[in-house]
């Protein structure tokens, strides 16, 4: 996995971030995430890119723990285990999209 935290100090916006992974090659599409959501683990034939434009998001990947902030982007490999959750009341929306 790929955990890149962003340093700037303003968090790009959810367009922005279409934008940023429309330049790099992706088909993105937006994840809103409810407060409180939980998804069980699973795993997908393709890495997953995933970028969190607001709220909080908790990934469990492949045992390990992550907090993910507005700004933060995470690539998960193909074939990797991995859960995540909301665990507080605000909704959480990501730019999400699949590398083959």
């Amino acid at each position: 996995m790929i955990i890149a935290r962003w340093q700037a100090p303003r968090v790009p916006d959810k367009d922005q971030i279409l934008n940023m992974f429309k330049a790099e090659g992706y088909e993105p599409f937006i994840e809103e995430l409810p407060g409180k959501t939980v998804i069980n683990d699973h795993r997908h034939p393709f890495d997953e890119v995933r970028m969190i434009s607001s709220g909080q998001l908790i990934l469990n990947i492949a045992g390990n723990k992550l907090l993910l902030r507005a700004g933060d982007k995470v690539i998960i490999p193909s074939n990797t285990k991995h859960s995540k959750s909301v665990e507080t009341d605000q909704e959480c929306i990501c730019i999400c999209a699949h590398k083959m």
